[in-house]
Formats: structure tokens, C-alpha cells, sequence
């Protein structure tokens, strides 16, 4: 079997808001500005992958047809931050007449978040003044980074991450047209690692399609760097039972003979931990109370190796104590 060449991600995103996965009545309400051909201004947040970007383009393509490149410009806030990109291209689009029988354009401006307070300000101003010939949608992962101004221009939508349903089906769907067979505990590790994700999900499938002609689920964790679940577990149950020789010696394997990151690793055992429904409330506070504290001194700079070997040995003591 040969895999296509094509990035999966770009090649199967939906061209339709019909075709977009996971967010049901997201789509309904953008559906409702189609066919009444008006919209306002739009600002769009959720974590990465959950469709934010393709609907926005989607609600383009259906909004002006044919003519949707020549309406649609799309800029991404995290490559030029500050005030002149609001008072160069931004406005420079605003202010120029629609093309064709379109009746306003349309601006997205992605990872808004990212702008300055001084650039929000300014797009404030740009958002207000150029109203009818230009409609914008915002796109944040985090919406209270955008000034209040601004949000109370704009319809609000929240993007949900997707469900392991909405996962799996786009997942069996490109599955079927790239002809690869995937296990089923393979579904179980994609959902796993994608957490929501659909960009991810989509990554790692074609990895491990790469590597092999049936997609596993040791596959999809080697791919995407992640530990397995039994394997977090059992690092776990060795700090429980104050096996600190065995859990430290499993910490440096998966850090080092496998590559994984500090901070994956932090992810994966707060997901344990919190969804735990038989550690008890106050271990359970006390491990999560260390997990945090490890997380920030990493993004403070500590050292990773000590750090993690510290957390370990918290969770033996917390255990026992």
C-alpha cells in the first residue's frame, strides 16, 4: 500500500460548514447568516483544532460563492503584533468596496489574542468605522484576551474540543479513501492523544499510516511522543506502594529512552490523576497541588530532571502520609 503524498490536514478539510465535524450548533447559527446573507462581526474561541479557521473560511465559501477569494483575506495576529498591521492591512481592506455582488467582505484575523492592547484599541476603531464594507472574525484561543471594546462588537461563538465520536468518524472517513485498515485500540490511542484536537488526530493517523500498513496503537504513541495509559499508570502504582527505585527508574526511561517531554509527561499524569475515581480527595488534592507546582517552575526554568524526580518522590510521600 502507498500512502498519498498530500498533508491529510489540508487535503480532507472540510470545504463546507455541512462537512465541518463535532460542533453541531456552532454550525446551525453560522448556517442561519448564509441564508439570510447578512453578518456581523464574529469572534471565535476554543483550544487548537476545533474548527475555528474552517468555518470561517467555509462560512466564506458559502456566503459569496465563486467570487469568496476575492472578499475573504485571512491574517494571522501572531505574526505582526502591534499597531501598523491594524492601520496598514487591515484597514486597507476594510475600506475597499466589495468585489462582484457581494455586499461586504470579509476579514479573519487569527490568534487575535495574540495583538496588543494598542492594536485592539485601533481595531476597535477600524471594526466601527468600516462596517459596511467589511464584516471581521476573530479567532482566539482565549477570549479574555480580547479587549471588552472589541467583544461587545461581535457575536460570540465557543468552540467545544470534539468529541471522541466526531474523532473517530472523520478518522474512519479518511481511513476509508486512503484504504487503511486501523485497529481498534488504535481509535482508543488517536482519541487519547488528540485530546479534542482534530489537527492532531489528523497527524497522527497519517504517521502512523506512514510507518505501517495497519494502523496500531503503539504506533500512534511512538508517532506522537506519548506515553501509553498503562504505562503512567503503573508509574502511579509504584510511587502508591513507595516503589521510589522502579517509578524513577520508568520516569527515566520514558524521558530518555523514549524522548518524551517533561511537560507531556505532567499532562498525562494530571489526566490520571484527576479523572482517579479511587485515589482518595485529599492524596488526590495533594498530587495535583505538586503537579502544578512542578509546571511552573519548568516554564520558570528549573531544572527538568530534578524537578521530575522531586515530583515523584512527592507522590511516594504523599501516598504514605
Amino acid at each position: 500500500m502507498e500512502v498519498s503524498p498530500d498533508i491529510w490536514i489540508e487535503k480532507y478539510r472540510p470545504r463546507t460548514l455541512d462537512e465541518v465535524a463535532g460542533q453541531k450548533e456552532v454550525i446551525e447559527r453560522l448556517k442561519s447568516y448564509v441564508r439570510t446573507k447578512s453578518l456581523p462581526h464574529l469572534l471565535f474561541t476554543g483550544s487548537a483544532g476545533v474548527g475555528k479557521t474552517t468555518c470561517a473560511v467555509a462560512l466564506a465559501r458559502e456566503m459569496f460563492g465563486d467570487s469568496w477569494s476575492m472578499n475573504f483575506k485571512e491574517l494571522n495576529a501572531s505574526d505582526e503584533r502591534g499597531i501598523d498591521v491594524v492601520r496598514n492591512q487591515i484597514k486597507q481592506f476594510a475600506r475597499t468596496s466589495p468585489l462582484g455582488d457581494a455586499s461586504f467582505k470579509i476579514l479573519f484575523l487569527d490568534e487575535a489574542d495574540a495583538l496588543t492592547q494598542d492594536a485592539q484599541a485601533a481595531l476597535r476603531r477600524t471594526m466601527e468605522n468600516y462596517a459596511e464594507t467589511c464584516r471581521f472574525i476573530l479567532s482566539c484561543n482565549y477570549s479574555s484576551k480580547i479587549i471588552d471594546p472589541i467583544q461587545s462588537r461581535c457575536a460570540i461563538y465557543r468552540f467545544k474540543p470534539l468529541s471522541d465520536e466526531a474523532v473517530c468518524e472523520e478518522m474512519d472517513r479518511i481511513a476509508k479513501a486512503e484504504g487503511i485498515k486501523i485497529e481498534d485500540g488504535a481509535y482508543i490511542a488517536i482519541t487519547y492523544v488528540a485530546l479534542g484536537d482534530m489537527r492532531k488526530a489528523i497527524n497522527a493517523l497519517q504517521g502512523a499510516a506512514i510507518v505501517s500498513e495497519t494502523v496500531t496503537a503503539e504506533n500512534i504513541y511512538a508517532i506522537t511522543s506519548n506515553a501509553k495509559p498503562q504505562e503512567i499508570e503503573d508509574m502511579l502504582t509504584y510511587c502508591f506502594e513507595g516503589d521510589f527505585e522502579t517509578a524513577e527508574r520508568l520516569l527515566r526511561s520514558l524521558m530518555y529512552d523514549r524522548g518524551i517531554a517533561p511537560n507531556e509527561l505532567l499532562n498525562q499524569l494530571y489526566r490520571e490523576i484527576s479523572s482517579s475515581t479511587t485515589l482518595d480527595r485529599k492524596v488526590k488534592v495533594d498530587l495535583i497541588d505538586a503537579i502544578g507546582e512542578t509546571d511552573f517552575r519548568l516554564s520558570e526554568g528549573a531544572n527538568a530532571d530534578i524537578q521530575m524526580e522531586a515530583l515523584v518522590a512527592k507522590f511516594v510521600k504523599a501516598k504514605i502520609e
